[in-house]
């Protein structure tokens, strides 16, 4: 691709950039780090719809990079809470301190990844966006573009990141990115991509061949194992029994209900009030809700009238729902 391609892609991102609020618009100043270094692991695993407003809410209760770190891992956990993979919590919390001690963010992304859950992808997209380094940020949409550009059916990371360097210019990485990510999560899209409006259509081998879809070749999917898991409803006074997962692992640190470990086999679960499905990105899980009648574990009581501000993850959060919603049925047959 030619240094016009890449002209006409920023004139296109000029026209028609998304609106997101840890942006910058296209030629304005550089965005403050603190708000692209967030936003980048929001979205990880996370769609845009999703984050925007959680983001905000993100911002206006703690503005600066000092004043998230200066917060308490209760609180940022449960403010985390319904945005999944909250490895990504744990790892935000941690690099705010570092950063808070440091003084601020490493400029390059060199530096930017030797902080808490920062890898080369976030540390690329960190040091082109906030600081204007020709880094290549190849996420999965970036990775689409070039792939068609270049007709490769199984494109490798270096190759993928050396041929969106060469087309990226000096002068501004940072809208060059961005314009990738935009013109791959709305016209190079991975289904039905909308060739007629695409700014690179000329010189796109993908686009030539008439089977852009081809490119690039969709990876296998693992057959997800799957687990079963008995969640303890523990109610008394108008009030539920909660409790505060491990620190590490999966849903480290978030509130939860209380019950034994998942394991592979079904387990006893009589009286049951119901059940949910969940899908975490490693395997699903088949939660059995209930009634218990002491309180298990070290935890604390959560009045149900609040419990939307319990912190609970999606998970706990739809087995309360589903005990919430049970409840005028049991009432009646009562």
């Amino acid at each position: 691709m030619t240094a016009n391609a890449a002209d006409r892609l920023i004139q296109h991102y000029v026209d028609k950039f998304r609106r997101l609020p840890w942006r910058s618009p296209p030629g304005a100043p550089l965005p403050d780090p603190y708000r692209v270094w967030l936003s980048e692991v929001m979205l990880q695993q996370t769609n845009v719809a999703t984050v925007a407003p959680r983001f905000e809410r993100f911002v206006e209760r703690w503005p600066t990079v000092q004043a998230l770190a200066a917060a308490s891992d209760a609180d940022m956990l449960s403010e985390w809470a319904g945005l999944g993979y909250y490895a990504r919590a744990r790892n935000l919390i941690a690099c705010a301190r570092e950063v808070a001690a440091r003084g601020g963010f490493p400029k390059t992304s060199e530096g930017l990844r030797e902080l808490p859950g920062i890898g080369p992808y976030t540390s690329a997209a960190i040091a082109a966006i906030a600081f204007g380094e020709k880094a290549a940020a190849v996420d999965t949409n970036v990775e689409r573009v070039i792939a068609r550009l270049n007709a490769i059916e199984e494109p490798r990371r270096s190759e993928v990141e050396d041929l969106a360097l060469a087309m990226m210019p000096a002068d501004r990485p940072g809208d060059f990115i961005q314009a990738m990510m935009d013109l791959g999560a709305t016209i190079c899209r991975p289904r039905n991509p909308r060739c007629g409006d695409c700014p690179l259509r000329r010189g796109c081998a993908a686009f030539a061949s008439g089977e852009p879809e081809r490119f690039p070749r969709p990876k296998q999917r693992r057959e997800r194992p799957h687990r079963h898991g008995v969640a303890w409803w523990i109610e008394r006074d108008d009030a539920v029994w909660l409790v505060r997962r491990p620190a590490k692992g999966l849903l480290g640190g978030m509130a939860a209900l209380p019950g034994p470990d998942w394991t592979a086999a079904q387990q006893a679960a009589p009286d049951a009030i119901g059940g949910i499905r969940h899908v975490f990105t490693h395997f699903s899980l088949d939660l059995t809700v209930v009634p218990r009648g002491e309180p298990v574990g070290e935890g604390w009581w959560h009045p149900l009238e609040r419990i939307g501000e319990a912190g609970l993850p999606t998970l706990y959060r739809r087995a309360a729902k589903l005990v919430m919603a049970a409840r005028p049925a049991a009432r009646a047959a009562a």
